[in-house]
């Protein structure tokens, strides 16, 4: 598939504009900097590689550039794509990005999550 950097945003922005309603819940807590004072962006495109006019690319639920890390919400759907998951946490990483993966149950108890968010970008 061939995308150009305009289209590549343009998915990032429909992605925004339908979060999902843990990406929501999730971006009540990041949003703003509320996070320590750090800002995340919502829906991050990162191109890792790029053929003549054929990019390939990620986008990420969450992103901090101050501490390179890509928060990633994990529904029932990631039950089912482990090793994808997996390939793009080593492509990410290998572009000097940490992940850090919370699955939507989680979410339950938002305060663990906020720890576990702490616990990764100090650790």
């Amino acid at each position: 598939m061939n995308l150009t950097w305009k289209s590549i945003t343009e998915i990032a922005r429909e992605l925004r504009n339908s979060p999902t309603v843990a990406e929501k819940k999730l971006w009540g807590v990041l949003r703003r900097r509320q996070l320590k004072g750090y800002k995340f962006l919502r829906q991050k495109p990162f191109v890792y590689e790029q053929h003549d006019h054929e990019r390939f690319f990620y986008i990420a639920d969450f992103y901090c550039a101050e501490l390179k890390l890509v928060i990633e919400v994990d529904g029932k759907i990631h039950e089912y794509q482990k090793e994808d998951d997996y390939q793009r946490d080593l492509v990410l990483n290998g572009l000097g990005i940490k992940v850090l993966r919370i699955n939507n149950k989680e979410l339950a108890d938002m305060d663990g999550v906020v720890e576990r968010i702490m616990g990764f970008m100090l650790g």
